[in-house]
C-alpha cells in the first residue's frame, strides 16, 4: 500500500541548501538549548518540513516559522495547522516590524543554509535590539570563525562584528550522519545572546573600518586602512599592526575616534 501523499516528507531544494534533521535525540537537544520563557516568542528561521518545529511547538505558545519554500510552508500548513507561518526570505524580513507586532521578547532559532550564514548572521546582528538570544545551526568552521580570538588566522570580519555585537557561545557539534541528505561538513550549535551596550560608533561606519582592515589583512594596517581617506591618529593607536592583531574592542575605539576626526564625513 503508497503512502497518502500528504504523510510523505516534501522534497528537498538543492538550491536552498536544504538540510533536513532527522535524529530525535538531536532534535530533543537543539529545542532544549533555546533559552527561553513561556511568555517569550520563539522565530524559528527556515524551518523547512518542520522536524525542529514539532518539538518546538510543544514547548512555546508563541512561535512563528520564517520560511521561504511555499512548498514547505503548504506542508506545515497541513502539518501543524496552529503554527503561525510566514513566507518570506530570512533576508528580506523587516525585523522592526515583526517586533512591533509580537511585542514580547524574542528568541531566534535556526538551522541555516550554508550558502547565505554569514548574510543571515549580519540581518540578526543588525536588528539585535529586538532580540534576545539566537541559537543558530551552521557549518562548524564559520561558528569557530565568529568566537575566534585575535592573531588567530580564523578572525575576522565576522569575529569582531559579532564579539561586538553579542556574546556567542559554541554549545556543542552535530554530525552530519543526523541529516538527510548528510552535508559533507561538520555542524556546530551556536547561541548568541544580544546583552551588549550600545556601541560607542555607528554600526555602518564600523563595519567600514572592520571591512576595509581585513579586506587586505596582509598589509600593515597604515596601507590596509588607506582607502577611508583618513589622517590616522598614529599616536592613540599602532597602525604598524596587522588587521587581526587588533582586538573588537580597539576597533571600536579606533572607528569612535575616526568620527570624531570627521573621517565620514
Amino acid at each position: 500500500m503508497n503512502p497518502h501523499p500528504m504523510d510523505q516528507p516534501p522534497r528537498k531544494k538543492k538550491s536552498l541548501g536544504q538540510h533536513f534533521l532527522r535524529d530525535r535525540n538531536m532534535i530533543f537537544k537543539i529545542a532544549a538549548a533555546v533559552p527561553a520563557g513561556p511568555a517569550d516568542h520563539v522565530v524559528e528561521i527556515g524551518p523547512g518540513d518542520g522536524a525542529l518545529t514539532k518539538q518546538l511547538i510543544q514547548t512555546y505558545e508563541h512561535l512563528t516559522a520564517i520560511e521561504i519554500d511555499r512548498v514547505m510552508v503548504r506542508h506545515l500548513k497541513e502539518s501543524l495547522p496552529e503554527l503561525h507561518i510566514i513566507q518570506e526570505d530570512i533576508l528580506n524580513v523587516n525585523w522592526d516590524e515583526l517586533a512591533e507586532k509580537i511585542d514580547r521578547p524574542i528568541h531566534v532559532i535556526g538551522n541555516l543554509p550554508y550558502y547565505i550564514t554569514s548574510q543571515i548572521l549580519f540581518s540578526l546582528l543588525q536588528y539585535r535590539t529586538h532580540l534576545q538570544t539566537a541559537t543558530l545551526m551552521m557549518q562548524k568552521e564559520v561558528a569557530e570563525r565568529i568566537v575566534a580570538e585575535p592573531r588567530n588566522k580564523t578572525y575576522g570580519i565576522l569575529s569582531v562584528q559579532s564579539q561586538l555585537m553579542c556574546t556567542p557561545e559554541i554549545l556543542f557539534d552535530v554530525p552530519p550522519d543526523v541529516f538527510s541528505p548528510p552535508p559533507r561538513v561538520m555542524s556546530s550549535v551556536i547561541q548568541l545572546h544580544f546583552n551588549k551596550s550600545a556601541l560607542s560608533c555607528s554600526d555602518d561606519h564600523l563595519k567600514s573600518v572592520v571591512r576595509t582592515a581585513f579586506n587586505q589583512r596582509r598589509k600593515k594596517l597604515s596601507n590596509a586602512l588607506k582607502p577611508l581617506g583618513a589622517d590616522l591618529p598614529g599616536d592613540e593607536f599602532d597602525f604598524n599592526l596587522r588587521a587581526e592583531a587588533l582586538s573588537p574592542a580597539t576597533y571600536e575605539k579606533l572607528t569612535a575616534r575616526l568620527e570624531q576626526l570627521g573621517t565620514f564625513g
